[in-house]
């Protein structure tokens, strides 16, 4: 009995101590509810203030890829987020992690000084900050209660965690199955409130990417309470299936609609929306096309679309949705198709890849997907581009150095990119332009599989190596300029992209790529002529030219339009594409593909403005039906005619 009374004294004085020190953490506030929850939860548990990083699980290599594979779907669509969200946050001493469901951290991406002190307490792929091993977190926190959390300086329990600053949301699927976490991290001197509306953001694209990914083959109903909100990131989404009931709704949509995770497979759009999907899709098409202004029993008032699933719709081509980041390059481009079923052959085997093409085809991109896609996805993806580094730099930036190997080095040394690479995947860019005496070095290392720094000693490393070049590395060997053993060492599996004038799969690529940067956007597409023009184009800066064009476009687009138009690019643009309008080269599929137009015209413009004439007048006037026709925004028509019109130029 003595023993008993010893140990509940013993946790009422730890509890107490707990709750003064949260409060002495905020000096002139109360712990908000939420945090004071947790630290109660954490001081019942028996968990120690100073208790050691150690003492938390942290998983191997082995078992950290068997943990990412498990949700390899949430990484693959969360990846591209991070990165975004990263470019934000970018030099400002911050690191954004992704952890599943339990706690695991499964990604990073961070500010290389502020990522070496978070390792330091563990806060890196691996390790566990589930709140029942680190006490108050921001990760661990919003797991349990299921909300964005804030976890700043000493509000954290665990007293070694007291220099970071934390804000973290949870991610739901559509189901309301709890997927994981998204996390910035920082030191909590250099905290902005603004990171806490940056990551409830990232989670919601993430949330709405899963939604999509998941409801693919529902017919899906986009609201929102304003007009210009649908089609945006703050838009409602709810899916129904072919029997008409509900299976999924974001977490806006829960909240718009005032559902509970229960209604999920047992309500009806009658019961939502007091009509059947059908009968919004009537009115929605008696209306030309515009949003639906309804009134839900809940009440308020909700604009509504209809969109319907992509089989359902014949005029366009079903998309093969990507299931890993490989995958995720296939347009239906065959050259391409061929490259990525060569790499799948040589993922997880000692071959290094080799890939060619010219500037801007995506060598980069294609590397990053083999290394997402590949055994080492959970090591690190170091990238070199050999042309950018001075040549009496690249020796120190690749093999590294020991503390002070020469005037002006760092007093701790440095790594070098290939140790950085160890256990992952080590990226050489533009290899053709390494000097011929680095070219030496690195033949030792992939020969010896052992690096060594500049005044160090040599370290065994172990990598898998991927080199691209827009040069003949052939050629280069024969004129003395490149060694031969090295090519035939790094060249062990050639894959060739092809440029952007050889692919067949423009309109999928556009297509692609506004999807990508949609990131809230309701731009979904480019209109028919400037399409046409797009198709007759060069290209001679490949899709990373064709990625620029589309992000200005998408840029000056209004809010309510869905398409860009040759009235949303610069004049120095438009002018490019307008005389790229010419014979498509001999190696170009539109040379064979493109479609003669119907009506000559001495320019695409004036070819653009007799389609949008004709259709107006086959339309008998009605502009929403012309609009239709012409796959445009009504808005968009009435600027296209306005523009006509002052041309001198009249509406048949």
């Amino acid at each position: 009995m003595d023993h008993l009374s010893t140990h509940h004294d013993d946790r009422s004085a730890r509890l107490r101590a707990g709750k003064e020190r949260l409060s002495a953490g905020l000096p002139g506030a109360a712990p908000s509810p939420l945090l004071a929850r947790s630290w109660q939860r954490c001081v019942s548990a028996g968990l120690a203030p100073d208790r050691a990083a150690g003492e938390a699980p942290h998983l191997c290599g082995a078992e950290l890829r068997a943990a990412q594979e498990r949700v390899s779907d949430l990484a693959l669509r969360a990846r591209p987020i991070i990165e975004y969200l990263y470019g934000q946050i970018r030099d400002s001493g911050c690191i954004v992690l992704l952890s599943d469901c339990n706690g695991f951290l499964l990604d990073a991406v961070g500010d290389p000084g502020f990522s070496g002190r978070a390792a330091r307490v563990a806060l890196q792929p691996g390790a566990s900050w589930a709140e029942t091993d680190r006490g108050t977190n921001a990760v661990g926190t919003a797991l349990i209660e299921a909300a964005p959390v804030v976890v700043h300086g000493a509000e954290h329990f665990l007293e070694r965690n007291n220099f970071l600053a934390c804000a973290a949301a949870p991610l739901t699927a559509s189901t309301g199955e709890l997927l994981g976490v998204i996390d910035i991290s920082c030191d909590q001197r250099v905290y902005h409130p603004h990171t806490f509306g940056l990551v409830r953001a990232a989670a919601q694209m993430i949330e709405n990417r899963m939604f999509e990914m998941s409801h693919l083959r529902d017919v899906k109903l986009r609201f929102h309470a304003s007009r210009q909100g649908v089609g945006t990131l703050a838009e409602g989404v709810v899916a129904f299936g072919a029997d008409g009931t509900l299976r999924g709704a974001n977490g806006a949509a829960m909240q718009m609609l005032g559902l509970r995770r229960e209604d999920l497979g047992q309500v009806s759009a009658v019961e939502v929306f007091e009509e059947t999907v059908e009968a919004l899709l009537a009115r929605e098409r008696r209306g030309g096309g515009e949003p639906l202004e309804l009134r839900p029993p809940g009440g308020g008032r909700v604009f509504l679309r209809v969109d319907m699933p992509r089989a359902a719709r014949p005029a366009r081509p079903r998309t093969i949705w990507p299931t890993d980041a490989l995958a995720a390059l296939e347009t239906g481009d065959p050259l391409v198709a061929r490259a990525i079923g060569q790499v799948r052959r040589a993922l997880g085997r000692a071959i290094p890849i080799l890939i060619h093409g010219e500037t801007g085809v995506g060598k980069d991109v294609m590397a990053r997907a083999i290394h997402a896609a590949g055994p080492r996805r959970g090591g690190p993806f170091v990238a070199v581009n050999c042309a950018a580094l001075p040549e009496t730099m690249i020796e120190a930036e690749l093999f590294g150095y020991a503390p002070g190997a020469f005037t002006g080095a760092r007093r701790e040394g440095a790594p070098g990119r290939i140790r950085e690479a160890a256990d992952g995947v080590l990226f050489l860019d533009e290899i053709g332009d390494m000097p011929l005496a680095m070219q030496t070095r690195l033949l030792r290392v992939l020969e010896e599989r052992v690096v060594t720094p500049l005044g160090g000693r040599p370290a065994p490393v172990d990598f898998a190596l991927i080199c691209a070049t827009n040069c003949d590395l052939r050629r280069a060997v024969a004129e003395g300029r490149f060694r031969a053993d090295l090519f035939y060492r790094i060249n062990g599996l050639g894959v060739a992209l092809p440029p952007l004038r050889r692919r067949t799969d423009l309109d999928a690529l556009v297509e692609r790529i506004l999807r990508l940067d949609a990131a809230g956007e309701t731009v979904r597409g480019v209109a028919p002529g400037l399409m046409a023009a797009f198709r007759a184009h060069d290209w001679p800066g490949n899709i990373r030219q064709l990625a620029n064009v589309l992000r200005i476009g998408q840029s000056m687009c209004e809010a309510d339009e869905t398409e860009i138009g040759w009235e949303h690019l610069p004049d120095d643009i438009a002018e490019e594409l307008r005389g790229g309008a010419r014979p498509a080269k001999a190696d170009s599929p539109v040379a064979a593909a493109a479609p003669a137009p119907a009506v000559p015209a001495a320019s695409l413009r004036e070819g653009a403005d007799q389609l949008i004439l004709q259709a107006i007048e086959a339309a008998g006037g009605n502009m929403s039906r012309a609009a239709r026709r012409l796959g445009i925004s009504r808005n968009t028509l009435y600027r296209r005619l306005a523009l006509i019109r002052e041309d001198g130029g009249q509406p048949g």
